[in-house]
């Protein structure tokens, strides 16, 4: 085998976890190399690209949780790595609205999760000052959340790997480069691949969408599957955009992993308005017609879909819907903006969500890293995974200085 084709580290997945434990790595240990595999023909392609480009406080966690720890951790090490590196960002501040007086319970222990997660400076606003910083926001009582904001994480990975070759100009982004087997030979780690082999002496497997997949190729037994979650998107019309300043979230459903369709002032300009969460019958598919065999029949023969599904069927009946009327997707923002017509909002984009389900149809709700013969699998990384991604990396590199 080459020795231009032999790496000291490889990250597979060039999402933005896979992205920043490639720069910790290299920050870390500048005079090893780093290979990355993405299998896309460029970074960000799947949940780093399509999500909502929220920079999160950390509020909504369980105190004490992977997410909550590494949330505030993590943004902080962004914001920190967004001035130090002239990344556009903003840190507009949120708020969180209670429309009616039945929310105000979930509302009120929220602010408490906020307050034992050391969420700076949050604090209620009553009707009054919803308006005075929402004038279109109909609420009767709010969090606002001053350290969240806005960022384009593509723009984040892309500074990742400039920097990581500015380090060590021998490491490399292998693109259009798709994973396909790992074997144990002699102290390394054989990857075949579809542009051929490499050697690597460790593996961390960053692979989103399809985590569970390559920890089965390396047979890693887990207790879980990957199920994905469409969100749609709808934007703002140029002339409606007026009618939101920054970031406007509902109340969330307790039962749900997902925060409900919300408002998005983006980074690059623009406001945008979701996203829903839908069952989805491609991992990758981004469309409401999108369809893949191979992800259906996986998703549909696992015990804990079907458990999910008897456990949230009128919700997820609710969200189809709305997946499928924009009527009834405006009708829930209107929920917070009344004033919003139907003429305000055009549909976009979409994304869809790795969502790590375990076999009593319990959705995995805080990260989940597992190691494996000298390997290490992100098997679950949802929101706030962009957020907290520095912080996860160094997870990452605690579990691989316990290895060796």
């Amino acid at each position: 085998m080459n020795t231009q084709n032999t790496f000291d580290f490889a990250i597979v997945g060039g999402g933005i976890i896979g992205l920043a434990t490639a720069y910790k790595l290299q920050l870390k240990y500048p005079h090893t190399s780093v290979v990355i595999f993405e299998k896309e023909t460029e970074i960000g392609k799947h949940q780093t690209g399509r999500n909502s480009g929220v920079i999160h406080s950390g509020i909504y966690y369980t105190p004490g949780s992977y997410k909550a720890k590494n949330c505030k951790n993590g943004r902080e090490q962004l914001v920190k790595f967004a001035k130090k590196h002239k990344v556009p960002y903003d840190a507009c501040g949120k708020i969180i609205v209670a429309t009616t007086i039945e929310e105000i319970p979930v509302l009120e222990s929220i602010y408490q999760k906020g307050k034992e997660n050391r969420t700076p400076d949050i604090c209620y606003l009553s009707a009054k000052e919803i308006k005075e910083k929402e004038p279109f926001i109909d609420g009767v009582k709010a969090i606002f959340v001053p350290s969240a904001g806005i960022i384009d994480y593509v723009a984040v990975g892309k500074k990742f790997v400039e920097l990581i070759f500015q380090i060590n100009p021998k490491s490399q982004l292998k693109t259009n480069c798709k994973v396909t087997k790992v074997t144990p030979i002699n102290g390394f780690k054989s990857v075949s691949t579809s542009q051929g082999a490499f050697k690597a002496k460790q593996i961390i497997f960053c692979a989103g969408l399809q985590s569970d997949r390559m920890a089965k190729s390396d047979k890693v037994k887990t207790d879980m599957q990957i199920v994905g979650f469409r969100g749609d998107y709808y934007e703002l019309t140029p002339e409606a955009q007026h009618k939101i300043n920054n970031l406007v979230y509902p109340v969330p459903d307790i039962n749900f992993p997902f925060l409900g369709v919300h408002f998005t002032r983006m980074i690059n300009g623009g406001i945008e308005c979701g996203p829903n969460a839908v069952f989805t019958f491609k991992r990758e598919g981004y469309k409401r017609t999108s369809f893949s065999l191979k992800d259906t029949w996986q998703a549909l023969t696992y015990k804990g879909t079907w458990k999910l599904f008897a456990k949230h069927w009128r919700k997820g009946i609710d969200e189809y819907k709305r997946a499928f009327s924009k009527h009834l997707f405006v009708k829930a923002l209107q929920k917070l903006m009344p004033q919003l017509e139907m003429d305000d909002v055009i549909a976009c984009r979409a994304g869809v969500r790795a969502q790590a389900l375990a076999p009593d149809g319990g959705l995995i709700d805080d990260f989940k890293i597992e190691k494996h013969e000298g390997n290490i699998h992100v098997l679950n990384a949802p929101s706030p995974a962009a957020t907290s991604c520095m912080a996860i990396a160094d997870e990452i590199i605690g579990h691989i200085e316990q290895l060796f």
